[in-house]
């Protein structure tokens, strides 16, 4: 899926709260894509980054795909054309929820 354009609906926008842990604040934006299911049998998760704001939906391109080596799902990361982040940038972006899981990033190859 690396490279493909997608749009998300965000159901937990910049600066919400875990619905089920009120004290984790998203640091961005996070979301779902319609109609693609993930293995948890639920929509797939998307991490976007590189827009400061809170949103409601996003089109863009995935960079990366967080894959969990101790749950059944992946996560995408996603973020609008010509913007690129390395590993690290990811890794530091999405630390607030993927610490606690034993994860990998694949990143895109363009």
């Amino acid at each position: 899926m690396t490279g493909k354009t997608i749009t998300a609906v965000i159901d937990r926008p910049l600066g919400s709260s875990h619905p089920k842990y009120p004290d984790m604040i998203y640091p961005v934006n996070y979301g779902y894509v319609e109609g693609i299911i993930a293995p948890d049998g639920e929509e797939q998760d998307v991490y976007i980054l590189g827009v400061n704001e809170p949103l409601e939906e996003f089109t863009g391109r995935i960079i990366a795909v967080i894959h969990r080596f101790d749950d059944v799902e992946e996560k995408w990361v996603a973020a609008p054309d010509g913007v690129t982040f390395t590993k690290e940038e990811i890794a530091e972006a999405v630390r607030f929820q993927e610490q606690y899981f034993d994860t990998e990033i694949v990143m895109c190859i363009r």
